[in-house]
């Protein structure tokens, strides 16, 4: 399982590329679809936890996953894992990044991959909607929290806690 896990995450941190949200519609193939390791209501949870603490969404999303399948050694070897090929990218690219940047290809690049990167965020965000809108309420909570970050810029941790305190109230307290 540590082997496959680590596997599996060094896939994720290859093949996923726009950050965090990007990330994360490979991360529900292969966790999900392929591996079937867990439920996607799991995954919307993890990512709603992942997104709420500290540290990039795929880092925190793999220490999740991989200490739930294999403890603290499938904690830490998703995490190495998921950082490995991004790191050395990364690496790689800021070595060259200022001798190419001028070249109109390296642009030309960059705009292709920005609206990909822009794809991928919407596939993840309508897979999650459709198990996270299971009724008005909840489609409430979404449109408020868009507004609150969108339009009036509300912090997005302050958007979660606000979101919290109303399912609290709409599916706790006043249901």
């Amino acid at each position: 399982m540590l082997i496959k896990l680590f596997i599996a995450f060094l896939k994720i941190g290859a093949f996923s590329f726009g950050g965090g949200y990007g990330v994360l519609a490979f991360m529900q193939r292969e966790l999900i679809e392929s591996s079937h390791w867990i439920s996607l209501q799991d995954f919307t949870n993890i990512v709603a936890i992942a997104e709420m603490t500290p540290g990039p969404i795929a880092v925190n999303a793999s220490t999740f996953v991989g200490y739930t399948m294999g403890g603290f050694m499938g904690s830490t070897l998703s995490t190495f894992g998921v950082i490995l090929v991004p790191f050395t990218i990364s690496l790689i690219v800021s070595i060259y990044f200022n001798k190419f940047k001028h070249l109109k290809q390296v642009n030309w690049i960059l705009k292709g991959i920005r609206p990909a990167v822009l794809g991928l965020i919407a596939a993840a965000c309508f897979n999650i909607g459709k198990i996270s809108f299971v009724d008005v309420k909840s489609v409430i909570i979404g449109i408020l929290a868009f507004i609150g970050v969108y339009r009036f810029k509300v912090h997005p941790i302050l958007a979660l806690a606000i979101s919290g305190v109303l399912g609290v109230l709409l599916y706790g307290v006043l249901a």
